[in-house]
């Protein structure tokens, strides 16, 4: 059996093949970004899946690609769980940003490859190899026009009193909004760039407001600024995307790229399917 996975910070996607090619099952966990889980989450979150519980001795290969999977130190730590978990299997642990890469560029391509979703991270992919000019220093200081950060920024804007009155009234009836509860998922809980993260659904559902086109724009100018045109082939090649803030913003992306002199390429939500393309190609072909 062969495990294919896209684990994005807030959710995993799974599927199994067999010896063959076809699929056997899909399923899902909570995201395993090592960056900011225990190891007894991480294996909490395994154990917690029957599909993965029952077969994980029938395993015999698993590619792995995940948020937070930027260094070899977090590469080897999730490598370590796995290996005890699916014991039978050869283990491949990648960053998220090649199964973008695998999902959206063609063959022989050149592109920039984009993930806007909880977190966010841009790459040069010359058509063999994979670029990043900048190292991610995490969600607190960097991921721009990602989920977490539209998140942190509604939460200071209403708090600073700078949204505007009807709209902060309609925030504050969706959304616990109290200052202990804020607190308590950002300092004592687990996984605060994922709770930053849900806050952005506030913004794409009410997209059409001023203050929320204005917070948009200044969040995908920042990542276009600081990522994206920091590789000089930026005007020469398509800018794929992946992730929930691309997929559901992707008007307003258009527009601001059209804007900096830059060329969309394909925009998708999550790039699952494509990657299980890309392995079926490699593996059964």
């Amino acid at each position: 059996m062969i495990l294919i996975v896209d684990s994005g910070a807030t959710k995993s996607d799974w599927i199994a093949l067999d010896e063959e090619g076809n699929k056997l099952f899909v399923t899902k966990t909570l995201g395993l970004s090592p960056e900011v889980l225990t190891r007894e989450i991480i294996d909490e979150r395994l154990a917690n899946n029957f599909e993965l519980y029952k077969h994980r001795k029938e395993v015999t290969q698993l590619y792995f690609y995940g948020a937070g999977c930027g260094t070899e130190r977090m590469r080897k730590f999730l490598k370590e769980i796995f290996n005890e978990y699916f014991i039978n299997a050869k283990i491949s642990v990648k960053e998220d940003t090649y199964a973008a890469i695998y999902a959206t560029v063609e063959p022989n391509q050149h592109a920039i490859v984009c993930i806007l979703g909880t977190g966010s991270n841009c790459s040069y992919w010359d058509g063999k190899e994979l670029f990043q000019k900048v190292t991610s220093l995490g969600y607190i200081l960097m991921d721009d026009c990602s989920g977490n950060y539209f998140g942190r920024q509604l939460l200071r804007d209403y708090y600073y009193h700078k949204i505007p009155e009807k709209l902060a009234v309609k925030f504050a009836s969706e959304y616990d909004l109290e200052e202990d509860s804020i607190k308590n998922h950002l300092y004592k809980q687990p996984n605060p760039n994922t709770y930053l993260a849900t806050f952005a659904r506030f913004l794409i559902q009410n997209k059409d407001e001023e203050y929320s086109q204005a917070l948009i724009k200044k969040g995908m100018q920042l990542f276009i600024t600081n990522s994206i045109t920091q590789f000089e082939q930026a005007k020469d090649v398509p800018v794929h995307f992946i992730g929930s803030i691309a997929y559901y913003l992707q008007d307003e992306l258009r527009q601001i790229l059209q804007d900096n002199g830059l060329s969309m390429g394909k925009v998708l939500r999550r790039p699952i399917d494509g990657l299980v393309d890309y392995h079926k190609s490699v593996l059964f072909e």
